[in-house]
């Protein structure tokens, strides 16, 4: 039987960084050490246990998270592996959005870089109290203090350093405990325990400087340290590392550790680390949700005597044994075979079988409790963000909220029989995968497939190919453009159909406005004095809605606008639902084209790094591809650029950037925003 005791010891954390900062190598470690793997495997070999598709071995990165459960000093520990790549962002949002923690990895010569940024955006977004492990500490150019530096000034952070190293680049071989003054020595790569002993005596005096620094910070968040900090009292080892937990789970500091995963050494104390100052499921406050119903708000607190609820995070087309959904629960127990209530969509599901998995191996469970993160064999309706709980307690927890697509690009297949197949393929990758989506083009007659990069499209025209069998021709990467409305206008909609019985009528006037950048499409009713009846708005609405959807100019979807309904007219006898329908939509175009539209195209934030003697060439090419060059920093003889760059003008960058480089040089890219296209886009 679970305890609130056990649920006390439960950890579940994700590990998240830049592409190549180490994660998966990380984590491979944390596997062997706790005894969950007895053979470590390499990224470069493609033999990790959490890098477990073709895709990934081939390529040594990370695509999806993949969850495992290790034991480690009486605590269970929930991992999640999450991708480095900006393309697959919506894997690290789905975790980060059912993790308590989350251990951030940073790279010791680069510190932060721009993945590492948005992740951590992420991290905040959720509220997750995180802990930082600057890795690859054997590096050259490794430098412990610059990478806290860095987390200082670029993730505007609070980082508390809980360790210092011993030695650094080549000559790392352990690291120095703040908290319990203690030192940990690796005799080499074996993966051995390390030796525990005293400080060294040639880092005696930093580590009474760091130690004070790190208890001056935790003073800053903890009255009771800071009374005895000011009066000078002896504060024990035991309070720090109390206080220090307290101010983790408060996201008020991030402690700071250090190691070399690839060498087998840090990872043993990053492990104490986190069972010592990341929280539990009891440390986190309530879940808040509504009643579907009533929209009235509920808690429900990870207690095994409460209502059961949980939140499926991600679905996956398992080819063995179907699909699957992998879900957190936050309140309650499931057990395997019961019926629960998915509340989104208002039905009754089986959870069938209840399996915990290993990467993409799964081990049966007869039920699974608070605080726990699990899969499910059997919820055919329920999909990534939906709530499932008990029916007589029905509850909907808040969803997860990703980015929208920004790359199309037009998929047929290769034959006629390969026609239903493809179907059937992209149906489950897209159920798979919330960032992907397909439609069908009327005017081309083509199947349109969009997701967030180059990247992430070859990658599912790959898994299409391996695990569906479908062969298929894929057209050239096409911009997502949307477009905008620059200046307020009135529109007007009116419909009007005389026939020989009852005729249509409906007249919709609304007002338009330009919306802040990110606001989408806000609707909203202001009819007054019973112009339009009730019943009608709705259908005025939904026709707006649609008409939204086609812009003038090129026909992409109109975002960031303002829509006012303010005025119309009914007829007794042929007013109807679908006329009022019409009418909006004929409103709505009529004020867009009333409006001056206007053609925004997707900006991506770049970030390059190149040794310097190529800094021109590179800036050569920027300025060609319309970039907006940001910031400039040069450390030793690497420059570091920032800037913004259309995304229609990115495709093939990474050839370019080898080609000016002689391979030399590196970039990472993520969406930053939208803004107005120049004219010669628009008249093409």
């Amino acid at each position: 039987m679970v305890t609130t005791t056990d649920i006390g010891r439960i950890r579940n954390i994700g590990f998240i960084a830049h592409i190549d900062a180490g994660k998966t190598t990380v984590t491979e470690r944390v596997l062997f050490f706790t005894g969950r793997i007895y053979k470590i495997g390499g990224v470069d070999e493609g033999t990790t246990a959490m890098d477990w598709m073709e895709q990934e071995k081939e390529r040594g990165i990370t695509i999806t998270s993949a969850a495992t459960t290790a034991e480690w000093k009486g605590f269970t520990v929930n991992i999640i592996d999450t991708p480095g790549h900006v393309d697959f962002t919506a894997e690290v949002e789905r975790s980060l959005r059912v993790l308590d923690g989350g251990v951030v990895v940073f790279d010791a010569v680069a510190g932060v870089q721009p993945q590492s940024e948005t992740v951590w955006r992420q991290a905040d977004k959720y509220n997750v109290p995180r802990l930082c492990f600057i890795n690859k500490m054997d590096r050259v150019g490794a430098d412990f203090h610059r990478a806290i530096g860095t987390i200082t000034h670029r993730l505007h952070a609070n980082p508390v350093a809980i360790q210092i190293p011993i030695g650094q680049e080549d000559e790392y071989r352990g690291t120095v405990d703040l908290v319990d003054e203690k030192s940990w020595i690796w005799s080499d790569e074996s993966g051995d325990a390390p030796k525990e002993g005293p400080v060294p005596e040639e880092l005696i005096e930093d580590f009474r400087i760091y130690r004070a620094a790190m208890i001056e910070k935790i003073a800053e968040t903890d009255d009771d340290i800071m009374m005895k900090y000011l009066e000078e009292e002896e504060i024990s080892n035991a309070e720090i590392k109390s206080a220090l937990r307290r101010a983790t789970i408060g996201n008020k500091i991030v402690p700071v550790v250090c190691g070399t995963a690839l060498r087998n050494k840090g990872v043993q104390p990053l492990l104490d680390a986190i069972c010592d100052y990341l929280p539990s499921p009891l440390d986190i406050p309530p879940v808040v949700g509504k009643h579907p119903k009533t929209g009235e708000e509920i808690q429900r607190s990870p207690d095994i005597e409460e209502h059961f609820s949980a939140l499926a995070f991600k679905t996956v087309s398992d080819s063995y044994i179907g699909r699957l959904v992998y879900f957190r629960v936050y309140s309650g127990k499931a057990v395997a075979g019961s019926m629960v209530f998915n509340a989104n969509k208002g039905r009754r599901e089986r959870l069938g079988r209840i399996v915990r998995m290993h990467a993409q191996h799964r081990e049966d469970s007869e039920a699974v409790y608070a605080g726990e993160i699990a899969a499910a064999v059997g919820l055919k309706d329920t999909s990534t963000g939906d709530t499932i709980c008990s029916q007589d307690y029905p509850i909907v927890l808040e969803t997860i909220t990703f980015p929208e697509p920004v790359v199309s690009v037009a998929i047929e297949p290769k034959s006629r029989a390969d026609q239903d197949k493809l179907t059937e393929a992209l149906i489950k990758l897209s159920d798979e995968d919330p960032t992907f989506r397909i439609r069908y083009d009327d005017e081309t007659g083509q199947t349109v497939m969009s997701g967030m990069g180059e990247l992430h499209l070859e990658i599912l025209v790959d898994r299409m190919k391996r695990e569906f069998s479908v062969e298929s021709n894929v057209g050239m990467p096409r911009v997502a453009y949307r477009e905008a409305v620059s200046i307020p206008a009135k529109g007007v909609g009116r419909f009007v159909r005389q026939t020989g019985g009852h005729g249509q009528y409906g007249h919709v006037v609304v007002e338009i406005e330009p919306g802040a950048p990110g606001s989408g499409v806000q609707i909203i009713d202001k009819i007054r004095g019973g112009a339009i009846p009730r019943e009608f708005i709705p259908s005025a609405h939904k026709g707006i809605s649609q008409a939204l959807l086609t812009g003038p100019l090129s026909g992409f979807p109109v975002i960031d606008v303002k829509v006012t309904m303010v005025d119309g007219s009914f007829h007794d006898v042929d007013s109807s639902q679908i006329s009022f329908e019409i009418a909006g939509s004929m409103a709505a175009k009529d004020a867009v084209n009333r409006a001056r539209p206007k053609l925004l195209e997707p900006v991506m934030s770049l970030e390059v790094v190149t040794p310097g003697e190529f800094l021109g060439e590179v800036l050569g090419d920027l300025g060609r591809r319309r970039a907006n060059i940001k910031n400039i920093e040069g450390e030793s003889d690497t420059q570091v650029v920032q800037a913004s760059l259309p995304l229609g003008e990115s495709f093939g960058y990474a050839n370019a950037l080898r080609s000016l480089t002689q391979g030399r040089a590196s970039y990472a890219m993520e969406f930053d925003n939208y803004q107005e296209a120049p004219q010669s886009l628009v008249s093409t």
